[in-house]
């Protein structure tokens, strides 16, 4: 019976497999569309031409072929991908800039990026930097990182530890077992356990882009799991993992100390969803050269060379629906009226609970099938920004080209725990984890675009509790409590910055400003502050929820796109672009990523 049963499964994987990857709809890198480099611009308001270009009814295209909710890079993405293929695309955006988490603001003279901090995975040739080559026409340039790129540090001042973190396949590993001897044995296994789950990534593609049928089965008669080790491990929690390879405490930490890129606390976490962020920087850290707008400022004129648009100052207040419940386009408010615009097909880069809580009429969210998806979602841990502005050059400061992870001690679990339970005031004098980068040192344009400044980003977690009671205040004066709470969070964070680097001095410092859940929720539109979407917990990671949550939704011509679909940050964003557009275009865009690389790498192998 069970080799019937193996034979049959076997045969219908192979016969869906052939589905799902034979190519019939047309393919966005079928073409090598880089361009030779330009120089980058400096001037604002030529930049904010294409980044504020706000709505007007009389800017939406004509003729539109899909409407695409949010501009972060799960939405511009996707809208370049369709327009490489010829489709007219509109992106609307609710903030007066694009770009979502890749947009950058400019205080006191001081620019500051507010959700890229390093990106992993762009080795020329690899899939995700040709990718992206192709998707800004060659334009977005990366810079890297030191090498080690992050450093861990453990402790109170006076018994601090200090672990650098080295890319490198071999080095990462080998510098570990330099700084804990005798640890060979559980480094070996950390690093093979992270490799074999990472690679299983492939069958969680698979069960977003699959017809629903096969994806059902996979999950129900395991081979989801049978087939692949990331599903095998998704439901270990990366405390379970590390605490059965080691015994050394600093060296558990070190293993977990990444955690906070995707929001969990390890005890809650996915050894799987780890995997991830571990093998991402193998390979390096970049970020971009120019900052973080220069994102945004090389994807939309590719949008709009296609016929499309990219406007800010947007709010969707609602998705249009026929009689048959099928999406035909969205509700725009433009003052106090509303503007309909209508396409064939809509996306929403808004994430699942703004699309589906916020978006449509109450009478479709009651859906059984939308109030299954949103009962096995629920929303991230809110994000606290600070932002410091700083006069000195990054030599006079001590500033450079990587990142600090500095937490009170190594046992995460405890810690954060702690401070989420406390009372605000309370747990704004105990920040657990704080994460320290330089976007200034980071970028070689900084000094002559901004001459003896620099900037200092930290971020952390905070309850949207917290802070709820002010949300619907004004962004621009919450009062004088709201204003008490966050300068408490931000002293907090000045201790700890001036003691880990002892040249940056409240002298030095010119601007100083902390964003909150209510932030957050007030500039991307986190429902409750999130900064990596929905919850990547434990429960994110089965086969279930994968084969459920997919771009497809429950209503006629409604997609979904962007970090919720995939996993979160810059390129698990990207990475449900790349599903939600192998959906809509009928081919599997994650294959065809990777055969643009081996396009790639012939022909550098040919000229050179």
């Amino acid at each position: 019976m069970w080799i019937a049963i193996a034979l049959i499964s076997l045969a219908l994987v192979i016969f869906f497999l052939k589905y799902v990857f034979s190519p019939t709809g047309p393919n966005p890198f079928d073409v090598d569309t880089r361009e030779p480099v330009r120089p980058i611009v400096f001037d604002k308001k030529e930049k904010n031409k294409v980044l504020k270009q706000g709505f007007l009814a009389s800017k939406v295209p004509a003729n539109l072929d899909v409407i695409i909710v949010g501009s972060g890079i799960g939405g511009l993405g996707l809208g370049v991908l369709l327009a490489k293929v010829g489709k007219k695309v509109l992106v609307l955006e609710q903030h007066d800039r694009a770009g979502g988490c890749c947009h950058t603001f400019t205080e006191k003279g001081f620019e500051f990026d507010v959700g890229i901090h390093y990106i992993g995975d762009l080795l020329e040739h690899k899939p995700f930097r040709c990718m992206l080559d192709q998707m800004t026409n060659g334009q977005l340039q990366w810079v890297p990182l030191d090498n080690p790129f992050d450093q861990v540090v453990l402790g109170p001042p006076e018994n601090r530890r200090v672990y650098p973190i080295y890319s490198g396949k071999d080095r990462f590993p080998d510098e570990l077992k330099r700084l804990f001897p005798g640890e060979d044995q559980a480094i070996n296994e950390y690093m093979r356990l992270v490799k074999k789950a990472g690679r299983g990534i492939w069958m969680l593609a698979f069960l977003k882009i699959c017809p629903l049928p096969v994806a059902k089965f996979l999950v129900y008669t395991g081979l989801a799991n049978r087939l692949s080790f990331f599903f095998k491990m998704s439901s270990r929690s990366l405390t379970e993992v590390v605490n059965e390879l080691t015994e050394n405490k600093d060296l558990r930490a070190v293993f977990a100390y990444i955690f906070g890129t995707y929001g969990n606390i390890p005890k809650d976490t996915s050894f799987s969803m780890h995997s991830l962020l571990v093998r991402h920087y193998w390979n390096g850290a970049w970020y971009p050269k120019g900052g973080a707008s220069e994102i945004a400022y090389h994807m939309i004129p590719v949008i709009e060379k296609a016929g499309g648009a990219v406007l800010v100052r947007a709010p969707v207040n609602r998705i249009l629906f026929n009689k048959a419940n099928e999406a035909f386009g969205v509700s725009v408010m433009k003052g106090q009226e509303e503007v309909h615009i209508h396409a064939p097909m809509v996306i929403s880069n808004a994430g699942i609970f703004n699309t589906y809580q916020k978006l449509l009429p109450k009478e479709l969210q009651a859906m059984p099938a939308i109030q299954e998806q949103l009962g096995m979602m629920k929303n991230g841990e809110g994000g606290l920004s600070i932002f410091l502005g700083l006069n000195g050059t990054k030599e006079e400061l001590g500033l450079d080209a990587q990142n600090y992870w500095v937490f009170a001690e190594n046992n995460y679990d405890e810690l954060v725990e702690a401070y989420s339970k406390g009372e605000r005031e309370e747990s704004a004098r105990k920040i657990p984890l704080l994460f320290l980068a330089s976007p200034s040192a980071k970028d070689p344009t900084w000094e002559e675009r901004s001459p003896g400044k620099s900037t200092l980003s930290l971020v952390s977690f905070a309850k949207y509790e917290w802070f709820e009671e002010w949300a619907d205040d004004k962004v621009t004066n919450r009062g004088p409590d709201y204003k008490d709470l966050k300068q408490a969070f931000i002293d907090t964070a000045l201790d700890v910055v001036m003691d880990v680097m002892p040249k940056i001095t409240r002298d030095k410092i010119a601007f100083v400003d902390a964003g909150t859940p209510v932030t957050n929720n007030h500039y991307i539109g986190a429902p409750r502050g999130e900064i990596y979407g929905a919850d990547h917990g434990i429960e994110r990671f089965s086969a279930k929820l994968n084969a459920t949550i997919r771009p497809q939704t429950p209503l006629k011509n409604l997609y979904l796109t962007g970090q919720d679909v995939f996993v979160c940050g810059f390129a698990g964003a990207l990475a449900g672009a790349l599903t939600c557009g192998s959906v809509v275009l009928g081919r599997n865009l994650h294959l065809d990523a990777i055969g643009l690389a081996k396009k790639v790498k012939l022909i550098k192998v040919k000229d050179d």
